[in-house]
């Protein structure tokens, strides 16, 4: 196998490389939950970088194209990948799982690729290079020299993920690789180490991490600290459910956290100003327009939902626009002990890093927290729309209580960030989960007919 770390292989050792690896790899990535264009075949496949990270284990960064315009939740025509590719003459029947294929060709014929985050040792040596800061062709690991990391931490995959992939070592740390790599500083590196730096303790602060320099810079991969002991927010609203407990406790707590990292937001990254409503408005309005276009069943409620978006070019502007989460619900909140953490600041990962380090209006966030707690409620029958409800006055009561301004006021406001988050949703559960559907359709009858 290539015995060099390259910072851009050389054509012909590209053209080799992809010889092995390409026929794998177009009939692998598709079948990845983090692959962006499972609906469509993998028309171009191409290796950006590579590089030897340690014997039997290669990094690839790799482009697929799809021959088309963008697809289905924002794939677009071009995306790269992040992969670590393992390389063994066979493989163990532990790691069954990770196999991607056995080359018949090239410079790996004979040998057997897999997926290496599954692999103990691979994970093991990985959590090393983040552990002694340096470099390895184009790929850079730093971290905070304050805090130390242990040697010997086992690994385990989480099986949890979707946009990316988690290592969890000893239960003390968890190492997010991302997979779908774009250009520039992931905000979440970004925001956590930004919030660290205002002394706010909702959010665990990034320990160490790794980038690339090439084809351009982008983060790779983030540690961070474990909580062991915490539950998500969604699990938690499911047992409350079940048990006949309000929540409503725990959910003005999650509001004041909410808040209080939303502060912190504000102040680590000032000068934003107030969101444009009109074109906040018009662009609701088109995507509305093209999830219509994809889900019959929401084209009945266009006109009630098109009057939210048109009631926002004309309310109260609302707080003024910050970084936000920019995908906040019940799944990315921990409680530990009886404190609430905010986790996961990458945002909608099918979207332009550009658009998701954008100023908004902080109402995006609270709007999709209240549209998890309607999911929640749905999950049981029968429904409990109260119980939503009381956990909405809650959440926006308890925000009110340290932000300075209730949410609840901002009627126009949230109706239309309600409704957007709504649209998306339909969306989602239509190309995703089909049954779950009747769950934001739910919602957007509410927002369309009602104005509620």
């Amino acid at each position: 196998m290539p015995k060099t770390a390259s910072v851009s292989p050389r054509p012909a050792l590209a053209i080799d490389l992809m010889t092995s690896l390409g026929e794998l790899l177009r009939q692998w990535l598709p079948r990845q939950r983090w692959f962006a264009g499972k609906d469509r075949p993998v028309s171009e496949l191409g290796l950006l970088a590579m590089t030897e990270l340690f014997p039997g284990c290669l990094h690839l960064l790799v482009h697929t194209g799809h021959g088309g315009a963008p697809g289905p939740g924002g794939a677009s025509a071009g995306d790269c990948y992040q992969l670590l590719l393992g390389v063994r003459k066979n493989l163990s029947p532990r790691l069954g799982r990770a196999l991607i294929g056995r080359a018949e060709r090239g410079p790996l014929a004979g040998l057997t690729i897999y997926d290496a985050l599954h692999d103990p040792r691979s994970a093991q040596l990985l959590l090393e290079r983040l552990r002694h800061p340096g470099t390895a062709g184009p790929l850079r690991f730093e971290g905070d020299p304050s805090v130390p990391v242990p040697a010997g931490l086992p690994p385990r995959l989480l099986e949890t993920e979707q946009s990316n992939s988690s290592l969890v070592y000893g239960d003390e740390f968890i190492l997010k690789v991302f997979r779908r790599i774009q250009p520039g500083v992931n905000p979440d590196l970004e925001v956590p180490v930004a919030l660290a730096g205002q002394g706010c303790r909702r959010v665990p602060a990034p320990v160490a991490w790794f980038r690339t320099t090439h084809p351009q810079g982008a983060t790779l991969g983030v540690l961070q600290p474990y909580l062991r002991d915490a539950s998500d927010g969604w699990a938690l609203a499911l047992q409350a459910l079940a048990s006949g407990d309000d929540f409503t406790v725990q959910a003005h707590e999650l509001g004041r956290a909410m808040a209080e990292v939303h502060l912190a937001l504000a102040a680590a990254f000032p000068g934003s100003g107030h969101d444009d409503n009109g074109s906040t408005a018009a662009a609701m309005t088109e995507r509305l327009n093209s999830a219509a276009h994809s889900v019959p069943a929401l084209r009945p409620f266009v006109p009630g939902l098109q009057s939210a978006f048109g009631a926002l070019a004309t309310c109260d502007s609302g707080p003024p626009a910050q970084r936000v989460h920019g995908d906040l619900h019940l799944g990315q909140v921990l409680r530990a002990g009886r404190e609430w953490f905010v986790i996961d600041f990458e945002g909608e990962p099918s979207r332009p890093l550009v658009e998701r380090c954008a100023a908004q209006s902080p109402v995006r966030d609270i709007a999709g927290m209240l549209r998890s707690f309607d999911y929640a409620a749905r999950q049981r029958r029968p429904w409990r729309p109260e119980w939503a409800r009381r956990c909405r006055e809650a959440f926006c009561g308890g925000y009110a209580a340290l932000a300075g301004w209730d949410p609840r006021k901002k009627h126009g406001l949230l109706r239309a960030y309600e409704t957007d988050r709504a649209v998306y949703e339909v969306l989602y559960e239509a190309r995703h989960r089909p049954d779950w559907l009747p769950v934001p359709m739910a919602a957007i009858e509410r927002l369309a007919v009602r104005g509620d």
